[in-house]
């Protein structure tokens, strides 16, 4: 295999490992901040908060005796609270032996010392802190983006080739092809009136400009534009870019992004060989569509080829400022369809009706990253929010030394009254550790291999 071919193609190692730390520092800090802070509040002392394994790189003591450091590799963080042997807050019975020894008050103040309501409570936050974060994030975007007035009404036009474009900015269309437009944000009739208009070249709007109603000719809605390139993915290979406008599959000429869709559903794999005008200057070039896993409305899942482009309309459309709560309505709506898609894909995966490849490793989230920093920050910050929700949903796991884990030892004290035995939670901690590390390996294998 050649080693050279894991270097993602959009640019070099080190501006993929720079994106990779900085993402993967974002949500560590978060998650562990979670931990602390609810820690803190619920009367259980930290000893150390660290972003990163390994040697220290930087650390300071706090004025409540908390180390807060920085450590060479950026896989991951803990905060180790007093009365903790290990970063996965395994019981160290000699200093617990020794605390107890001293007083209930000191007693109290350890993470296994302490009430099961605070335990439990300082587990808990780390993944909701995940979840809080992602849904923040993903309302400042849509809050940032705004909702788009209605009527649609043009906020800027994209440069296609070779197109009589008659619509102007400002232009409020009110009709295509005759066809009333419908509320923009409507997805449901807006899917129903697209697919009511003739496919052709060129069509007459009917827009509103400067008051008075005028009919003008311009391009199909939704032309084989790309407006965005996904990381990991054959367009990616070959380095097609944001802008592109594909005119030709194998010599056949295109206008609509639909025409390019059966081009390349029906290729069943093999090399598409591609028209593609960038900035004035025409381009060829050969691809051959993936076979890709993509989730349906009723929770299951189809397999289709895939180019790994996302296409769009001709025209920016002009919008309005959206409301918080509406913005946060819609973060806590991205938010629950990653964690839905989530489990709906990892069960799809146990019962074999999709490929096991759906799961990436650190190699593959890595390069995901420097391609999402290379299209934009706002692209990257989304893929952290994505990513974030992700590193909650797997915390929340029933397997011991994950949070979920130790939720499950704690609802098994709430109902026997009782802890799991120290020799019985040793070998769990294990069993745990385990699975974590074989899960690591083959997330791995899938970035080398699938």
């Amino acid at each position: 295999m050649d080693i050279l071919s894991l270097i993602p193609q959009f640019g070099n190692l080190l501006y993929t490992i720079i994106a990779f730390v900085i993402a993967l520092s974002v949500i560590v800090a978060v998650h562990e901040y979670g931990h602390y802070i609810v820690g803190r509040w619920s009367g259980i002392h930290a000893e150390v908060f660290s972003i990163g394994f390994g040697p220290v790189l930087w650390s300071r003591v706090d004025k409540r005796g908390t180390r807060w450091q920085v450590a060479l590799l950026p896989f991951g963080g803990y905060v180790k609270f007093l009365g903790d042997a290990n970063a996965a807050s395994g019981k160290d019975v000699d200093a617990m032996s020794e605390i107890s020894a001293q007083s209930p008050e000191e007693l109290r103040r350890t993470m296994h010392g302490a009430p099961l309501w605070a335990r439990a409570a300082t587990v808990a936050a780390g993944p909701v802190f995940n979840f809080v974060m992602s849904i923040l994030v993903f309302g400042l975007i849509f809050w940032s983006q705004g909702v788009s007035r209605e009527p649609l009404t043009v906020g800027a036009l994209q440069p296609l080739p070779g197109t009589i474009q008659g619509l102007q900015e400002g232009d409020e269309i009110i009709a295509i092809a005759g066809i009333p437009t419908p509320d923009f944000d409507d997805a449901s009739n807006w899917s129903d009136f697209i697919n009511s208009l003739p496919v052709e070249p060129e069509l007459d709007y009917t827009v509103i400009r400067d008051g008075e109603t005028t009919d003008v000719v311009a391009p199909w809605l939704f032309p084989p534009l790309i407006q965005q390139v996904t990381p990991r993915s054959a367009a990616m290979d070959i380095q097609l870019q944001q802008g592109d406008v594909i005119t030709a599959v194998d010599g056949d000429p295109i206008f609509a992004f639909e025409q390019l869709k059966e081009h390349v559903e029906g290729s069943n794999g093999r090399v598409l060989l591609l028209d593609v005008w960038r900035d004035g200057a025409d381009l060829e070039f050969a691809l051959a569509p993936r076979r890709t896993d993509e989730p349906t409305s009723d929770g299951g899942f189809i397999t289709h080829w895939r180019i790994g482009i996302v296409g769009g309309m001709m025209i920016d459309p002009e919008t309005v400022p959206a409301g918080i709560w509406d913005s946060i309505e819609g973060g806590v709506v991205q938010t629950g369809r990653i964690i839905e898609g989530s489990l709906s894909g990892m069960w799809h995966m146990i019962t074999g009706a999709i490929s096991t490849c759906n799961i990436s490793g650190p190699i593959g989230i890595a390069e995901t990253s420097g391609a999402m920093a290379s299209q934009g920050a706002q692209n990257f910050i989304f893929f952290i929010a994505v990513l974030s929700t992700a590193v909650g949903l797997l915390n929340l796991f029933p397997i011991p030394a994950l949070d979920g884990g130790h939720l499950l030892f704690y609802a098994y004290e709430a109902v026997s009254g009782r802890p799991p035995s120290d020799k019985a939670l040793r070998v769990l901690m294990g069993v745990g550790v385990t699975l974590i590390l074989s899960l690591m390996l083959f997330s791995v294998s899938n970035d080398l291999f699938c």
